[in-house]
């Protein structure tokens, strides 16, 4: 790929936004880590890791903070919240704008907007709020079924359901999370990942990445825990398949609103992809699957860094 020119001064004083107070907390700061010391190796030397707390406008208006680099995950950092508040200060962020956050972030509505996309196939599934009797809302469902809280991340509150007897608990399980929760038929193939990241005007795929885990299906444990998932890049698929997916990736990301960088998840048959969510601000830990992605298209974890630097300011 060619050389990614920074846009952004390097004298400038980057806030690199992390921790915050979602359950993926602890991911977030070391995405953040892991970002702050990039930022630092390509000349940053203003650049400023920053825990978000309730305080965060107040932090930030008394560091007088020029950008800021969003490292958030989950509620507060990758719904709308944090991106709102940012366009209060008036201070450029990093990664997609309000709407294209708050609504990835939600399952239900990121699934509402895809369907006027007939291209993107979308997994057989139904919505359930809190108190709805959930047997009869899945009745036209196959076994087996995956709940999941409609508004969370890296695989909290999902549990695999193989008969009606489990469905309860594994929908109490995820009304821990959110008072919403999605329920879709199980697809049984194999999970694959791929990056869309933009440069100079123009959006693109990186590679895919197929997970293989040691896990039942691709959890919390199997996304952060070394050894219990193994990394295929690029994806074990055919020339038209690979074609497909980066495609369907790309028209997602941008029939969502995103913009800057997300990671958009499909659940593939044989060779047929089905869409399962897209990721405004993917992990950018040791083990996370979008640097992967990128260094096997020749993007180091740097230029990657830069590259959503850059797009600080571009997600109105």
């Amino acid at each position: 790929m060619q050389n990614i020119v920074s846009k952004i001064d390097k004298n400038a004083k980057i806030a690199v936004l992390c921790g915050g107070m979602s359950s993926e907390a602890e991911v977030s700061m070391r995405s953040g880590k892991n970002c702050f010391e990039a930022l630092k190796r390509l000349g940053y030397n203003n650049a400023e890791l920053i825990v978000v707390d309730e305080n965060i406008a107040e932090t930030l208006k008394n560091k007088n903070i020029d950008y800021a680099y969003i490292a958030l995950h989950g509620k507060y950092g990758e719904d709308g919240c944090i991106q709102g508040l940012l366009e209060i200060l008036k201070i450029p962020y990093s990664g997609c704008g309000v709407m294209a956050s708050s609504i990835c972030m939600n399952k239900e509505y990121t699934k509402r907007i895809l369907a006027t996309c007939p291209d993107i196939p979308l997994i057989k599934s139904v919505f359930v709020r809190k108190g709805e009797n959930v047997k009869e809302k899945t009745k036209n469902l196959k076994y087996p079924l995956i709940t999941k809280p409609v508004s969370e991340g890296s695989s909290f509150g999902m549990t695999k359901v193989n008969t009606e007897d489990e469905l309860e608990n594994a929908y109490k399980e995820a009304l821990k999370y959110n008072d919403d929760v999605l329920i879709e038929e199980f697809v049984n193939g194999f999970f694959v990942t791929v990056g869309v990241l933009e440069n100079e005007g123009k959006t693109f795929a990186t590679e895919i990445l197929q997970i293989m885990t040691k896990t039942e299906w691709y959890d919390f444990d199997a996304k952060y825990t070394k050894g219990l998932s193994e990394f295929i890049l690029p994806a074990n698929l055919s020339e038209s398949a690979t074609k497909l997916i980066k495609d369907l990736a790309v028209k997602a990301h941008i029939t969502a609103g995103c913009s800057g960088v997300s990671r958009v998840d499909f659940m593939v048959d044989g060779e047929t992809p089905h869409f399962l969510e897209i990721n405004t601000s993917p992990g950018m830990t040791d083990t996370s699957d979008l640097p992967a992605q990128a260094l096997a298209m020749g993007i180091d974890y740097d230029t990657l860094v830069l590259l959503i630097l850059n797009s600080c300011g571009l997600n109105k």
